[in-house]
């Protein structure tokens, strides 16, 4: 990829396109992991549960235009909202590293040009993740007609 095209390297997250900021998403999908906070230490815990909208079979959402109409309780990041939401972020993700100052990982599709490279890395949540089949809230998801 010629130098030009590597925008993320000299256009801060928060002056980013639309366009450009989607394309930071390594589309790894972990954040759409159900993860668990302990109340006493608030210490974050993953699960190998997947949220309800997720496609299983290519670890991508399955409506992300619609998401959070879907799940609601869906994190949408934002420039706006980063810094807040990094906690649930895994440390591989894009955003939380430009955030921080590191550099994308090698698989990560701008770097690689291949979707391919996030699954292959073993980054991907792709054919690794179990359905939800309670809410957030602990009640049972009500199914689709």
């Amino acid at each position: 990829m010629a130098t030009a095209e590597r925008f993320w390297e000299t256009v801060p997250l928060f002056e980013m396109t639309r366009k450009q900021w989607e394309a930071v998403c390594d589309g790894c999908g972990r954040c759409c992991l159900i993860k668990r906070e302990d109340e006493d230490t608030g210490e974050l815990y993953w699960t190998s549960v997947a949220c309800r909208a997720m496609n299983r079979c290519t670890g991508l959402c399955s409506d992300y235009e619609n998401r959070k109409k879907l799940v609601p309780e869906c994190i949408v990041l934002t420039p706006e909202n980063l810094a807040e939401k990094a906690k649930v972020l895994p440390a591989s993700c894009a955003y939380k590293r430009l955030l921080n100052g590191l550099p994308l990982l090698d698989w990560h599709p701008l770097n690689s040009g291949s979707q391919q490279s996030v699954i292959d890395s073993g980054v991907s949540i792709a054919e690794k993740t179990g359905y939800q089949l309670y809410g957030h809230d602990g009640k049972s998801i009500p199914k689709r007609r």
